[in-house]
C-alpha cells in the first residue's frame, strides 16, 4: 500500500509540473535609454520581472561628460551611490543583468551593484549595449567580480544598431534555452584567408564611418545564413596607448537589395 502511495504521489507530481519554475529578473542600468530598449525587449519576450538600477547622483551630460566623470571614478577607486533595489533579489534564480559599456567593461552603477552583493548560487545572464565591443570583458570582469554566481554567455549588441535587438534576442533566448522554439544552427565561419580588393571595400563601408578608426584587416571568414553573408575579419590596429595591436571585427550584409555592411561587434 505504501509503494502505491509513493507513485501516486510521483504521478500527481509530474501531473502538475512541481517542478519549480525558474523566477526571472531583467535588471539594468541604462543612461541613455539604449540599454532600456534592449532590457524591456527581453522582459517582454521572458515575460520577466524588470527593475532599472539608478544613481543616487545621476551621470547627466553627453558622452564626453560621461566618460570624464566615469574616468576620475575609476583613477580613484571610488564607486557611485546607488538607489536600493526594490526587488528581492534572493526570491530569483536568474538575472539578467545589463548595462552600457564604459571603458571596456560594465558602466559603473554595476561595479556599485556587484560590490554590494554577491549574487551567490544566481544565474546571471549579462546583455549590454556599446559603440564597438565590450561583452567578452566586461562577462570576464563579471567573473571576476562575483565568482560564488553562474555567470553564462551574454548577449551585446551596438547601440547604433539596436533597432536588431528583438530578432537577434529571440535566437539568443532560443539557443540558450530561455525561450520555446526552434531556429536553425548558424553555420561555422570560413577558414581565415587573406582578404581581397572586395573584402577591404565591404569592411571600409561597414566601419569607416565609425569615429575611431578601426585599423586593416588583414585576414578575413566568411558564412552564409538564411538572411545575410557575415565576415569575421582579422584585424591590425594601434590602440590609444600607441602600440600595435590585433583585433577581430564582425560585419553583417543582409540579403535583401541595396543592403548596406554594417559592423557588428570588435573583439579585443
Amino acid at each position: 500500500m505504501k509503494k502505491i502511495f509513493v507513485f501516486m504521489a510521483i504521478m500527481a507530481c509530474i501531473m502538475t509540473s512541481c517542478t519549480k519554475p525558474r523566477k526571472v529578473l531583467v535588471l539594468y542600468y541604462s543612461q541613455t535609454g539604449t540599454t532600456q530598449v534592449v532590457a524591456e525587449e527581453l522582459q517582454k519576450q521572458l515575460g520577466a520581472d524588470i527593475e532599472r538600477i539608478e544613481a543616487v547622483v545621476p551621470y547627466d551630460g553627453d558622452f564626453g561628460a560621461t566618460i570624464e566623470r566615469c574616468g576620475k571614478e575609476r583613477e580613484s577607486g571610488e564607486v557611485p551611490e546607488i538607489k536600493p533595489i526594490q526587488a528581492n533579489l534572493a526570491d530569483y534564480d536568474v538575472i539578467f543583468l545589463g548595462y552600457p559599456i564604459w571603458f571596456g567593461t560594465y558602466a559603473m552603477p554595476i561595479a556599485t551593484l556587484v560590490g554590494e552583493n554577491d549574487f551567490a548560487g544566481k544565474t546571471i545572464v549579462p546583455f549590454c549595449t556599446f559603440g564597438s565591443g565590450g561583452l567578452n570583458t566586461s562577462t570576464e570582469a563579471l567573473k571576476e567580480a562575483l565568482p560564488k554566481a553562474n555567470i553564462l554567455q551574454g548577449y551585446g549588441v551596438r547601440s547604433a544598431r539596436v533597432e536588431a535587438a528583438p530578432k537577434e534576442l529571440d535566437r539568443f533566448l532560443i539557443e540558450s534555452g530561455f525561450k520555446e522554439g526552434n531556429v536553425a544552427p548558424l553555420p561555422d565561419y570560413s577558414e581565415q584567408v587573406p582578404v581581397t580588393e572586395e573584402d577591404s571595400l565591404i569592411f571600409d563601408a561597414a566601419c569607416s564611418g565609425y569615429q575611431f578608426p578601426l585599423g586593416t584587416p588583414v585576414t578575413v571568414g566568411k558564412r552564409q545564413t538564411g538572411g545575410s553573408t557575415d565576415y569575421r575579419f582579422n584585424v591590425r590596429s594601434i590602440g590609444f596607448d600607441g602600440k600595435e595591436g590585433t583585433s577581430v571585427i564582425f560585419v553583417t550584409v543582409g540579403n535583401e537589395e541595396g543592403a548596406k555592411p554594417e559592423f557588428t561587434e570588435v573583439v579585443r
